[in-house]
């Protein structure tokens, strides 16, 4: 009887053990981001002469690489964007120019169509990613209005 009182408890923290053991052991699920960087929009809206004669007003963003830093910086977080419009991105105003050159080659019609519109995206990048040491996985028209 008293070797049953004994071997009751022991039994109970060995499966508790054990019990711990295996649920320690389970893999954590690794989380997939969709958006690995930061998203960093241009501050002000580009308004652009288009080749057919319209005009349009975008804003652009940037969806940054990772360890691609949008320029700020603890010392310049609380100050507002310059009155030049050109943000805190380090190569801010070539890319900026990369966009007017592209955007003003194109037509109304292109901008207005989704798939034209998605290779002039795409164009952009390939030009900001040859011409600049930013390190930017996509460009996305945030806002897009054409007249």
């Amino acid at each position: 009887m008293k070797k049953k009182k004994i071997l009751i408890p022991l039994i109970v923290v060995i499966l508790g053990a054990g019990g711990f053991a295996y649920k320690s052991t389970k893999k954590i699920p690794v989380v997939h981001l969709k958006i690995a960087g930061i998203t960093y929009v241009l501050p002000t809206p580009f308004l652009l002469n288009l080749s057919d004669g319209q005009y349009a007003k975008i804003t652009v963003g940037l969806e940054l690489a990772p360890g691609q830093t949008d320029g700020v910086t603890a010392a310049t977080a609380g100050q507002s964007t310059p009155s030049d419009g050109i943000g805190t991105l380090p190569e801010e105003p070539e890319i900026r120019a990369i966009v007017t050159n592209v955007i003003t080659n194109s037509t109304s019609g292109e901008l207005i169509n989704a798939p034209t519109r998605t290779r002039i995206e795409q164009q952009i990048l390939t030009e900001i990613l040859q011409q600049t040491d930013d390190k930017v996985d996509k460009v996305i028209f945030t806002d897009l209005a054409v007249q």
